[in-house]
């Protein structure tokens, strides 16, 4: 390991704002970044080498990683093909076996029940007489989900009564799905960890989510009211699933609470949205904790400061005045154009309580422009 700049190269798959946050984190360390992305202009364009190539292309992914010391994705819809062809000439962490779990819901599922991580109900179908046999097993309201490049809310469609199914069917049928019995959880929850190379676990404190159509809205964290017994059910299953996946990086599962009870609904091989707090809001980002735990370093601290809540910026942004006036907000732009219902950037507001965090969160929030937030399904 380098005893300063230059230090290691990293190779990023994907050129978005995880990708640029990653490098943001990494630069002040001495790390050097490689970005792998085809579009044009990209978030990380500004932080590192973007090398303009598809995925898919071998001999760009040939020279995308010549001189690297190591390669890791902001993304999991990364080509499984992709990782493997760098894998046989580079290091590339995480591997792609967690690539494979989370690409796929039906093989997610099927990985928490192996693991004894509790989920909710679910069946693989994959033509129209399949989800209406499904559904009358299962049973209504139900979520029909496609089980390939589903993410923030796309590829999914809500079954509450047997009138919803035709519509259901033709927004997201024609191609395999998973039918999962719909949630009456009291909270969303999420927890971020890390894991090293030699096997060291770091993780953070559970967090609550609120999403809005499918788009992660808004993170308080450390979640309040949870029992030290959730906190470790919910770290408990997250180190199952790094373990039997030999797992390198950060890690994101999210969780329904029913009342005790923890219920996995995904998991994220790389760094979150729900933990994006941890840049101002947590002793050690989780993006430094990804680069330490891929370069074999050892993992910072996981503690909270104080209470934050992190506002996503959807659409547009405030003005930059009405964030720096308040002391304890912090702005993250992305350097992405806006367009309704786009993830441009965030804003953390870290504080000693949840009710003066939630109170700048809304006076940033009253200052976006009207076509700024999630986009009404």
């Amino acid at each position: 390991m380098s005893r300063g700049w230059p230090g290691p190269v990293i190779g990023v798959l994907g050129g978005g704002q995880l990708g640029r946050m990653l490098a943001l984190a990494g630069i002040p360390m001495g790390l050097r970044f490689r970005f792998l992305e085809s579009k044009r202009p990209c978030p990380a364009d500004a932080v590192g080498t973007v090398v303009r190539a598809a995925y898919d292309d071998d001999s760009a992914l040939a020279s995308f990683a010549d001189g690297l010391d190591l390669v890791t994705y902001e993304f999991e819809n990364v080509p499984v093909e992709a990782v493997d062809y760098l894998a046989a000439s580079t290091i590339v962490r995480p591997g792609s076996e967690a690539l494979q779990m989370a690409q796929d819901r039906l093989r997610e599922k099927e990985g928490f029940e192996r693991l004894g991580i509790d989920t909710n109900g679910y069946r693989a179908v994959e033509t129209l007489e399949e989800l209406e046999a499904a559904l009358d097993e299962i049973g209504l309201p139900a979520v029909v989900k496609t089980r390939r490049m589903g993410y923030d809310g796309k590829g999914q469609a809500i079954v509450r009564e047997e009138g919803d199914l035709k519509e259901a069917w033709e927004a997201v049928g024609g191609v395999p799905l998973l039918v999962e019995s719909f949630v009456e959880f009291d909270r969303e929850l999420s927890l971020v960890a890390a894991r090293s190379r030699d096997g060291a676990f770091a993780a953070y404190e559970l967090v609550e989510n609120v999403h809005e159509n499918g788009i992660l809205y808004t993170t308080e964290a450390p979640a309040s009211d949870i029992p030290k017994a959730l906190q470790k059910k919910a770290e408990d299953a997250v180190l199952r699933l790094m373990e039997e996946l030999q797992y390198v990086g950060v890690m994101a599962v999210e969780f329904f609470q029913v009342g005790d009870k923890l219920l996995a609904n995904e998991m994220a091989p790389r760094v979150h949205n729900s933990g994006h707090w941890t840049q101002d809001g947590a002793v050690t980002s989780q993006f430094e904790n990804h680069l330490r735990a891929i370069l074999g370093l050892p993992l910072g601290g996981t503690a909270s400061k104080g209470v934050t809540v992190m506002l996503n910026l959807l659409g547009g942004a405030p003005h930059l005045e009405t964030v720096a006036e308040e002391p304890r907000a912090h702005l993250h732009l992305y350097d992405k154009r806006s367009r309704p219902g786009r993830k441009i950037g965030h804003v953390n507001v870290v504080s000693y309580d949840a009710e003066s965090a939630w109170e700048v969160i809304k006076k940033v929030e009253a200052d976006l422009p009207e076509s700024a937030g999630p986009v009404k399904g």
